[in-house]
Parts: structure tokens; C-alpha cells; sequence
């Protein structure tokens, strides 16, 4: 029963210890390096996801009748709906239009991070269940319209779907190794459709033809002077897009010195000048890597797929990592090898008739996009397609 459990409520991760959290994420299956204390506490401390950039932490904790922490996670209370990667503002919309505030509303996601990994942190299953009840007990005592857990693992899918929440399904682009297994980059290129690997060796050609130059540095080779580099590139990239970038250098130095062993940054320089960076970050224990920030301060053509697929899949293949989640969206990254992957997401939603319409929304959306995954295997970039979709990320 949960009452064996005593909940309390903080005002977020950096409020915990590290180690009694980090413990957490050792013991729950299918977390990653973005669920550690450093990764969260690093955005609350940088003022990257924060009340005044519309993410309110809130730690929710269970703790037994020994007074031993058995659950945990960080829940946002936003203001707002961006750096989600789960677009909900039909829903904000048809809230208002009812006359119901949609904001603020609860959420349980990693900031600006669109993986899919353990965040009902609990040392056993059943206190997970207990920590996800405690949440639907949070949002129903505080009056907010919804509550939202994106990018779930099987396991917290199943527990959502047994406590009567909303699911929802989108689509993500990963690379698996094969089976048996690629043993090099080139054996990887040979094993796609003459017409995907004529395209690919050209855009290689191009680039290194263009004078570009590579470097990677991982871990503590990036420098302070490298963060700087990488920072103005990202925020460039931001700018030509006409928008703002949701991280800062306070947070890049403080992941930097805290999880050197989780990141690479792959440097582009051209005539002696470094023009581009792309920032990978690695979970060597579940050998999965994850493209995440990329940059340019010079547009050189066909730069983007080198820097942000071609190289990360060939350190892959150098080091053993097994799997990379190339982001949100995209069927673009299928001709790079990049297959789809059905990720899942769970809604409470407060009101009941809004909840029955979304409802109704959600089972148009999951056959739709069931459908577009059979689809998209049809266009499988190689020879032979490795399987069918996948349908939970991990």
C-alpha cells in the first residue's frame, strides 16, 4: 500500500544528494546520463530550468517507515510548452477556447532532451508505482490542467497504461548496429542500397573536398576555450533561425566538469579556422550515444551531415556503441542510416470532457502513425532492413 511510503515535496533535484539520487538512477532500469544528478542539477543551477524560464522543479520523494529514500523524480510545473519535443498546443488551445487555462500544467521530462530514458526513479518496482500515483495525486491537489510523461520506457509505459492514463505515440530516427555487427563505418556504408550509398560517399567527398578539417575532443579535452567556440557556434545556429537557445556556457562548464566521461565534441576548421561543432553525448554503460547540439559560424554545404551523423556513427563504430538517437523528427536521417522508432508518452488530463476529446484525437494519431512507420520501413536505407520499426525507445 502507499501508505507505507511518506511523500515529500522539495523545490527541485539540487535540493537532494547527489549520491542518494544517483543511487536511484543505478537501481531503475533504462535510465541515461540525463537523469543524473549532475545533468539536472546543472540546469537548475545555470538558471537553464528555472521558475523565471517558465520550468519550476519540484523533487517528489517517497521515503519508507525506516526514513530510506525508495522513489523519486523531478516534475516541472511550466508556464509554457517549449523545449518539450511533445506538441501539445492543440490541446492548450482547445483549453482555452473551452474557457479552462491550460497553464500551468505538470511535467515529467528532462528538460530540452528528447530521450527516451527512466524517470520514475525507484529502487524496486513497486515503489515506482507508488512515486507515479503520487504524482497523479500532486496534479489532482493542485488544480492544474494536465500532466504529461514523455519519452517513457516500456516498463513506465505499462504503469501509465495501468493507471488509466492517455498514451501517445511519436517517432524518432535511431541507428542500431547490426546483427551480426558492422565491424567498421565502411562495412555499415557497404550494407545500404547502391543508390543511399552512392549519396552518402558524395556528400563525404564534398565536404572533405571543401577543405574542412575534423577533430574530436572528448572528456576533458574540452576546454573552457572549446565550450566558448561550441557556445558561439549554437547560438548562431539559434539566431538564423530566429530563435533563442534554451542552455548557456554556466551550464555547458558545469556538465563539462562534472560528466567529462559522457561527452564528445567533434571540431570543424576551415583555412586554419574552427567554423563548426557538434556535441555528442555518450552513456558508455548502456552504449548508446545521443546527438544533441550542433553549430556553424560558416555555412559550408553538406557540413551538417558530416558533423552531426557520419562522424558520431563512425566513433560509434570505433567504440563500441551499440545505438544513436539522433534527436527529434526527421525522415531526412533515414538516407544516413537512421531507422524509425515509435517512442511513447502518457497524458492526465483534469477535465473530462477534454480528456474524452483528446482521447478520441489519440487513437485517430496512434493509427496514423502506426501507419507511417510501415511506411517508412518500406524506404529502409539498406539492402537488407535489420527489423520492423521499434516500438518502444529505450
Amino acid at each position: 500500500m502507499d501508505e507505507d511510503f511518506r511523500i515529500d515535496i522539495g523545490e527541485g533535484v539540487d535540493t537532494m544528494d547527489a549520491a542518494q539520487w544517483d543511487a536511484l538512477v543505478d537501481a531503475t532500469p533504462g535510465t541515461s546520463v540525463f537523469q543524473r544528478h549532475a545533468w539536472l542539477a546543472a540546469l537548475e543551477r545555470s538558471s537553464c530550468a528555472v521558475p523565471h524560464t517558465g520550468w519550476q522543479p519540484l523533487l517528489l520523494s517517497l521515503r519508507d517507515p525506516a526514513g530510506a529514500l525508495a522513489a523519486a523524480c523531478v516534475v516541472y510545473a511550466k508556464g509554457h510548452s517549449m523545449g518539450e519535443y511533445v506538441f501539445d498546443w492543440s490541446w492548450a488551445d482547445a483549453h482555452e477556447r473551452s474557457g479552462l487555462p491550460y497553464y500551468p500544467k505538470l511535467l515529467l521530462a528532462t528538460p530540452f532532451t528528447p530521450v527516451g530514458a527512466a524517470r520514475l526513479l525507484g529502487r524496486d518496482l513497486r515503489a515506482r508505482g507508488a512515486l507515479l500515483r503520487a504524482l497523479l495525486q500532486l496534479a489532482r491537489s493542485t488544480g492544474v490542467s494536465s500532466l504529461h510523461l514523455l519519452f517513457l520506457t516500456p516498463q513506465e509505459r505499462a504503469l501509465c497504461e495501468q493507471a488509466g492514463l492517455l498514451l501517445r505515440s511519436t517517432v524518432q530516427f535511431h541507428w542500431s548496429q547490426a546483427n551480426p555487427p558492422w565491424p567498421d563505418f565502411e562495412s555499415f556504408v557497404g550494407a545500404m542500397s547502391h543508390d543511399k550509398r552512392k549519396k552518402l560517399r558524395q556528400e563525404r567527398r564534398k565536404v572533405e573536398q571543401s577543405g574542412v578539417r575534423l577533430r574530436r575532443l572528448r572528456g576533458r579535452q574540452i576546454d573552457e576555450q572549446a565550450w566558448r567556440l561550441f557556445l558561439r557556434c549554437y547560438e548562431q545556429t539559434y539566431a538564423e533561425h530566429g530563435s533563442m537557445p534554451y542552455l548557456n556556457l554556466d551550464f555547458f562548464l558545469r556538465v563539462g566538469e562534472l560528466l567529462p566521461e559522457h561527452l564528445l565534441l567533434i571540431v570543424a576548421s576551415l583555412d586554419g579556422s574552427d567554423i563548426a561543432c557538434s556535441l555528442i553525448v555518450l552513456d558508455p554503460s548502456s552504449r548508446r550515444a545521443y546527438g544533441r547540439y550542433w553549430g556553424a559560424l560558416h555555412h559550408v554545404p553538406l557540413l551538417h551531415f558530416e558533423l552531426c551523423y557520419y562522424q558520431p556513427l563512425q566513433f560509434c563504430l570505433e567504440h563500441g556503441f551499440e545505438v544513436f538517437e539522433g534527436g527529434a523528427q526527421g525522415s531526412h536521417k533515414m538516407a544516413r542510416g537512421l531507422l524509425p522508432v515509435e517512442c511513447s508518452s502518457a497524458h492526465w488530463i483534469a477535465d473530462h470532457r477534454l480528456r474524452q476529446a483528446i482521447a478520441l484525437h489519440l487513437q485517430r494519431e496512434s493509427s496514423q502513425v502506426g501507419d507511417a512507420l510501415d511506411e517508412l520501413q518500406l524506404h529502409s536505407p539498406m539492402r537488407q532492413p535489420q527489423a520492423a520499426p521499434a516500438r518502444e525507445a529505450m
